[in-house]
């Protein structure tokens, strides 16, 4: 939980979680994530509404990665409603190719992930989040819930526009 007392769920640790474990999910995942590309949304959204089930008095969820694509987005929206419950924001760290490519492979001294380690899939990763993503982006702004953040502040300047739009609601910009 952050300092809002939302619950955190990014897809990237689910996966992980599974890979670490090694189990048929996590296999099927790493076909995908060693190659940069999105896995399929049946498997990330049946695993997304088990974490949401396993904490149902949570005052808030922050989604990292999803949706991120359209279906993702349908599914997302249907879920929320099955909650009681629906999205506030969706929030863009908005950042250029170079600037992921030199981030992403400084993390991979660190990070021990294989798809950290290779520039090409890292671009890959980069377009497809590009081509899939835009439509979501543009789907939640057109109802006045999507907002963009210039991801490459530095990290203290990124948090406080995002706690910004979290606390001030969404006319902080």
């Amino acid at each position: 939980m952050d300092k809002h007392d939302f619950l955190h769920i990014s897809t990237g640790d689910m996966f992980r979680e599974e890979l670490s474990r090694n189990t048929p999910l996590g296999q099927e995942a790493r076909s995908y994530m060693d190659a940069g590309h999105l896995v399929p949304d049946e498997v990330t959204i049946a695993m997304l509404r088990k974490r949401v089930d396993q904490h149902p008095d949570v005052t808030g969820i922050i989604f990292d990665g999803f949706p991120r694509t359209d279906p993702q987005a349908a599914a997302l929206n249907e879920l929320m409603e099955e909650k009681n419950s629906q999205i506030n924001a969706l929030i863009l760290l908005d950042v250029d190719a170079d600037t992921i490519v030199k981030r992403i492979l400084g993390r991979a001294a660190t990070s021990g992930r294989a798809d950290d380690l290779k520039e090409e899939v890292i671009r890959t990763r980069y377009e497809n989040f590009v081509n899939y993503t835009s439509p979501v982006f543009d789907f939640y702004d057109n109802l006045g819930l999507a907002r963009r953040v210039d991801g490459t502040l530095t990290p203290e300047a990124v948090s406080a526009e995002i706690d910004a739009i979290i606390s001030n609601g969404l006319d902080a910009d």
